[in-house]
């Protein structure tokens, strides 16, 4: 019983870490966050609060990951998944990326960490590599059921427009610490209103090559 009640003290402790560095880190950004701030706001020394996560890469992903958690509760759907209804997505999606213009700390938090967990053998490369896969398979298979509803048109590739939709909400993000006054969640919508209403899949591209008409200028008949 005692071994229980330990364990169960020790989840709650990490469930109260993760809470505090995601208002911690909204607020102030990575950049500014240190283990030790985050260690006395949970009343720990940074050892202590290490010992719950392993090293500070992982105690960042966590967060990130705590951040898709109360996303997909709140707003349907997260950088990691879907959880809203297909009639939902875009207005689900636009929602999360105006947020994410309220709390530039945790936009810099996946900008940063996800740049450098480029490299393969970075403690946090596999948990990026695998949030990818899943949103774009859970994306495409949302796509789908767009498609099959009539509000999406049935032309377009959905495993290609979840390619697109992350590298698009990504690049806003990017564009978007630069220069604040770009309304990420008007670019997403026109990018929603493009796919609902631009040309379908057979008609994008050039006009196939037509053959020159014959020169009869000199036929003589």
């Amino acid at each position: 019983m005692a071994r229980r009640g330990s364990y169960a003290k020790g989840i709650a402790k990490r469930e109260e870490i993760l809470n505090a560095a995601l208002d911690i880190v909204a607020r102030v950004g990575y950049s500014r966050t240190t283990v030790r701030e985050l260690a006395h706001a949970v009343g720990l020394s940074q050892t202590g609060l290490l010992h719950y996560f392993g090293t500070k890469e992982q105690l960042f992903v966590e967060i990130l990951r705590r951040r898709d958690e109360v996303d997909q509760r709140v707003f349907g759907v997260s950088g990691d998944g879907v959880r809203a209804e297909p009639a939902d997505l875009p207005r689900a999606f636009t929602s999360l990326v105006r947020h994410n213009a309220e709390v530039p700390g945790l936009v810099q938090l996946y900008s940063r960490l996800s740049s450098e967990a480029a490299e393969p053998d970075h403690p946090a490369h596999a948990f990026f590599r695998d949030r990818y896969d899943q949103a774009r398979s859970e994306v495409a298979a949302f796509v789908r059921e767009h498609q099959a509803a009539g509000s999406l048109r049935a032309g377009l590739d959905p495993e290609r427009l979840a390619v697109m939709l992350f590298a698009l909400m990504d690049g806003l993000q990017a564009q978007w610490m630069y220069d604040p006054e770009i309304d990420m969640a008007e670019q997403l919508g026109h990018f929603w209103e493009l796919v609902a209403n631009g040309p379908g899949k057979e008609e994008v591209g050039p006009a196939p090559p037509t053959e020159p008409a014959a020169d009869n200028s000199g036929d003589q008949r």
